[in-house]
């Protein structure tokens, strides 16, 4: 009887992996397609800088945590020429979007495409250690952490002076760029991020009134009754508790794993739509009308997001509430998300949980969230399979 793992083992690695390996790769001009069809025809030969860098990240990281395949190496440096090459502007700041030969289209105002740059350029010095690699992933890193606090820089389209918010998808992504970027900086540097990060996240975010995180907060951290201020992402509060989880490992802290569980069980709770199934995209914690109209889709990376950190909770602490919700995902995601026939998996599903866009990849779908959870999923489930870590005492397994 085949284990839940290698369920999860063979998803990845006959489905997923060899869809991207086949219809990614731009062998002509570099980097990769990403906007492919459900069987993989390239309808758009934009290149978006963030989706490119995760494409590098997510073979480099096959290559280094799973297997050394030679043509995964491969494919991670193909991308990572062209972006060397293309990717950034005269300061640094690395672009939003190229065209398919590499000229820029779209200015760097958004922080994430130097977010995954620098993930990615650490993930291939770790499998090809070229100086080069070191140095574009650190001067990204330490660029990054020098417009944290005004990611848009002069691309910022807010009034000075006006309502002023804090966003939550950067404290939680440096969350994880923290641990990709460790074994490259020198010591304590790393350390002291770690401890803001998680400051940021579980003290000035999360609300314990609500017990929820918000997207956006005020300067001073309080709340703001606004649009942007009520406003709930399930996905992006699941996901950083799976990043907490591994800072809480890292720091050997079993009460931040726990809290980070704690929130995780309450946000699923939340944001589950109870009549359909499946996690809402958006909410108001008010119960207002969102302004964003997608709000009641299902997408894939809040789902597979959910499960990785739901996995995650029950290996480390033994909680059976996120093991059911494991299963109740599990159930879900595969049913729905899964594509038989083609290959990878939906990204749009409708409220009711049928494809709202039957496209594998896109503007802001890559390769990444799919086959990383998956991956991370295998993992956990192999670590649960062998009770290597599981525990109703966390502090056992640390």
């Amino acid at each position: 009887m085949q284990s839940t793992s290698e369920l999860y083992k063979k998803e990845l690695f006959e489905n997923v992996i060899p869809f991207w390996e086949k219809y990614s790769i731009d062998n002509e001009y570099g980097g990769y397609f990403s906007c492919l069809s459900r069987n993989g025809k390239v309808f758009d030969t934009d290149k978006f800088m963030w989706l490119q860098a995760r494409e590098i990240w997510m073979f480099a990281h096959l290559y280094h945590r799973f297997e050394p395949v030679a043509a995964w190496k491969k494919t991670a440096i193909h991308g990572a020429d062209f972006l060397e090459k293309h990717g950034r502007d005269a300061e640094g700041n690395w672009f939003f979007s190229l065209d398919r030969a590499g000229n820029p289209l779209v200015q760097p105002y958004n922080i994430f495409s130097d977010c995954f740059a620098a993930m990615a350029f650490a993930a291939l010095y770790k499998i090809e250690p070229e100086e080069r690699y070191k140095r574009i992933a650190v001067d990204t890193f330490r660029n990054i952490l020098k417009r944290q606090d005004h990611p848009k820089g002069k691309w910022e389209k807010n009034i000075p002076g006006g309502r002023a918010l804090r966003n939550f998808s950067l404290p939680m992504i440096l969350s994880n760029i923290s641990l990709e970027m460790e074994a490259l900086m020198p010591p304590g540097e790393v350390e002291r991020l770690i401890d803001e990060v998680i400051r940021q996240v579980m003290e000035e975010f999360y609300h314990e009134g609500h017990g929820l995180l918000f997207e956006n907060i005020q300067k001073n951290g309080e709340l703001s009754d606004t649009f942007e201020g009520r406003l709930i992402n399930p996905g992006h509060g699941l996901e950083a508790m799976w990043f907490i989880m591994d800072l809480g490992l890292r720091k050997k802290d079993s009460a931040l794993i726990e809290k980070a569980v704690s929130i995780a069980l309450e946000t699923i709770a939340y944001g589950w739509d109870k009549e359909f199934g499946g996690i809402f995209y958006f909410l108001d914690v008010d119960g207002k009308p969102c302004q964003q109209l997608e709000w009641d889709q299902k997408l894939w990376w809040v789902h597979l997001e959910a499960m990785v950190c739901m996995i995650k909770a029950y290996e480390l602490t033994g909680n059976t509430k996120a093991k059911e919700w494991f299963d109740k995902l599990h159930d879900y995601c595969w049913d729905r998300f899964r594509d038989p026939e083609y290959g990878e998996w939906f990204g749009y599903l409708n409220r009711q949980g049928l494809p709202h866009l039957d496209l594998k990849g896109g503007k802001w779908k890559g390769c990444f969230h799919v086959p990383r959870a998956l991956f991370c999923i295998y993992n956990s489930l192999v670590n649960i399979e062998k009770k290597k870590y599981v525990s109703k005492n966390i502090k056992q397994a640390l």
